[in-house]
Formats: C-alpha cells, structure tokens, sequence
C-alpha cells in the first residue's frame, strides 16, 4: 500500500438498463428523452400477485436482449438475474478500456468491487415455497446459495477474467453502487491494485420487493395506469420512486497504467465523501446532513488531490428517488453546500453563478444497488460529451 495517492482515471463503461443493453444504446436513449418504465403484466413478468398489488409498474431490462457472453451458456442457468447482469456490464467495460489481463502480475493487480442492495430474493422466495410444499430440503438446487450471495457478482466477474486482485462487494442499500465505485478508487489510489472493475447490480422486481416498499409507502402509485410519468424527481406531483433494474460497471484505472497503454481516460475521478445521517432506518434527516457531509467530504478530498473547488462543479446528477420527501431534503442539502461554500470563497461564487443538476431516474426509475454506479457511468459520459441530461417528467 502506497502512502502517495495516485491519480485515477475511468477507462471503460458498460451499462445493462431499462434504456437499453450497452453504454452506448443507453446513452443515446437517455439523450433522446427515452422512459424505460413500463406496466408489468401478471403472465407476462410471472407475478400473479400482481392485481393486488398498489404499485404495479417498473422500469425493466429487455430480457430477450440479455444473453450470455462467449463460454458462459452453460452456466448461464445457474446464474440469478443481478449475477448475469453484472457479467455482461463489466465484459462491455473490460473491452471498452481494452484490458485483458494474460500475466500472473496484471490480474493480481486488478481487483473487482461490485455492489448489489438485494442480490436475489426470487430465489429465496422459491426455496422456501418448495420446502414449504412437501418438497423437503432434496428439492431445493445446489446452486441455491451462490445464486443468493451478495458477493457473487463480484466472484462471478473475478471468475470469468481471472482478476485476483482485491475482491469485495458492498451492501449498502442504494448507495451499494457508488460506494463500490469509490472504495474502488481508494484501492488504487493507495496503490491496493492498479486496475479495479467497479459499480453496481440488481434485478429484484418481483411481488415481494414491489409489494414491501409499497408497504413503507415508498413506490408511486398514482401512475399505473401511466407510467412513462410515474417517476418524476423534484417534481410537486412526484409521489414515489419506481423499482429499476440493471447494471452499471466501470473500469477505473492509475493514470500513468492507463497512459502506458496508450488508452485516453475518459475521466478522471478526484474525490470521494461517505457519511451517516445517524437518525432513522428509512427516514432521511430532515436537514440532509449526511448528504450535505457527504458532499462536503468529497470536495475536501477533491481538494487536496487534483485542486478542484466547488465553483468549478457544472454539473451534478442527484439521487433524487422521487419520493416526497428525499428530493426536497437533497435539494436543501444542495443549496446548504452551494450557499455555504460561495460564502467561503467568494471570488469562485463570481466565476460560476450556477450548477447544472439531473435526476436521471425519471428516464431508469430507481436501480436500487446499481443506482449510483449507473448515475456515475452518466455522469463520466457527461464530461466526455459536455452535454447535461434532462430531468423526465419535471413539470412544475
């Protein structure tokens, strides 16, 4: 572990949404003013439960487009959903970055680091109805457990390209992506590993998920019966987030191994900020304290390593779920920090009067674990493109 931070920089992307397979079909969708929110279909998406359920739309992955890469058709049946979804992210980001690691040294230098909020309750829920029904624990797969792991994304990606550099997933609700991402980015800048394949998976849309957020009143249910309106971050009719599935994966890499091999980084990642609202296990701390900290931490740190102050952020994609109460508390968070920091420096406050935000879920609708590795994929192409996506569906 190295004592001098490194520069890191993002070298590959690969996506898997409800706008489409791949960074590139993504993005275009995105741009183009797309909505991946659909109404599910009780036959159709195998949720019979689903007429009696107050949320009944959600934003899904095209699965006739989902099929497995080159070796992997054999395994593919023993594989959940969020498992395969990770695999064909991070195969997309290996190639974009063109890293493939042939010697003992490259792959014990590139690590995986991806994170999941649910992993696969289908499974779970499948398990127990066959015990349950007679069927005893002879009738339950062998490959139950691997299919539920958390960190099996992580393992089945580290698996497939022989990366024996670090290995860890988190678990961390919504912010499973991003902390992936940046945890990842510590592990190379301290000189953990060279190259790291990071971000975020989930595919949980099923009658349990959809039905327990719907019982802590977190889902829209106004626009069943329209849901290419349904999600709609800080706007006044917002009335909760819609269930997304999907994955995210970046490739993050040290500036100068990067350079070595001739790749131009798309980005170049700077800072990083964690905190804890230490206040309720759903509820948002009506100040948006942890947001604010949070955001406040990852500016020190982008400070210190590449120079960047507040006033220089164009742009920002929020959280923003659609819910209520947690786009007003990160938006006052927002304007904590703007306000706090101008008055701080008040030549910066001059140069740049505004700052451009996205709430990218009104397109994706809310991929729960993989949420803020997604965000993160858009906002990289962002900075390539120099192009700020629209917020769908924020009218008034």
């Amino acid at each position: 572990m190295s004592l001098v931070r490194r520069r890191v920089v993002v070298s590959g992307i690969g996506i898997i949404s409800p706008l489409g397979i791949g960074r590139k079909a993504t993005w275009d969708a995105l741009l183009a003013g797309r909505i991946g929110v659909r109404a599910l279909d009780a036959e159709k998406d195998k949720i019979p439960e689903l007429p009696a359920l107050p949320a009944r739309i959600a934003a899904t992955v095209d699965q006739a487009q989902v099929r497995p890469p080159p070796g992997e058709e054999g395994n593919w049946p023993r594989l959940s959903p969020f498992i395969r979804y990770a695999l064909l992210a991070a195969e997309e980001a290996l190639h974009h970055a063109q890293w493939h690691p042939r010697t003992s040294h490259d792959k014990e230098r590139t690590g995986v680091y991806i994170g999941t909020g649910i992993g696969c309750l289908e499974e779970i829920v499948e398990a127990q109805r066959v015990m349950a029904s007679g069927g005893g624990i002879r009738r339950v797969s062998p490959h139950f457990v691997p299919k539920i792991l958390g960190n099996l994304a992580t393992g089945n990606v580290s698996i497939r390209h022989g990366l024996q550099g670090p290995n860890h997933a988190s678990i961390t609700a919504c912010a499973s992506g991003a902390h992936a991402i940046g945890d990842a980015f510590r592990l190379v800048q301290y000189g953990d590993a060279d190259v790291m394949v990071a971000g975020g998976t989930e595919a949980c849309i099923n009658a349990l998920c959809l039905g327990g957020f719907s019982r802590l009143r977190a889902l829209s249910t106004r626009y069943n019966d329209e849901p290419e309106r349904a999600s709609r971050p800080f706007d006044a009719d917002r009335d909760g987030f819609v269930v997304g599935e999907g994955a995210a994966v970046l490739v993050l890499e040290e500036r100068e191994h990067a350079l070595a091999r001739g790749v131009k980084p798309l980005a170049e990642i700077v800072g990083y900020g964690m905190a804890g609202d230490a206040h309720h296990i759903t509820a948002p701390s009506p100040d948006g304290g942890g947001a604010f900290r949070a955001m406040r931490a990852a500016l020190g740190s982008a400070k210190e390593v590449g120079g960047v102050r507040l006033w220089e952020v164009g742009h920002v994609n929020a959280h923003a779920t659609s819910t209520p109460v947690g786009d007003v508390i990160e938006g006052q968070a927002l304007q904590r920090l703007w306000e706090e920091h101008c008055r701080q420096d008040k030549r910066g406050a001059g140069r740049n009067a505004r700052m451009d935000v996205s709430a990218t879920k009104g397109a994706t609708g809310h991929l729960l674990g993989a949420a803020g590795a997604l965000e993160s994929a858009f906002t990289v192409l962002a900075l390539r493109d120099g192009v700020v996506p629209g917020t769908a569906n924020l009218e008034r």
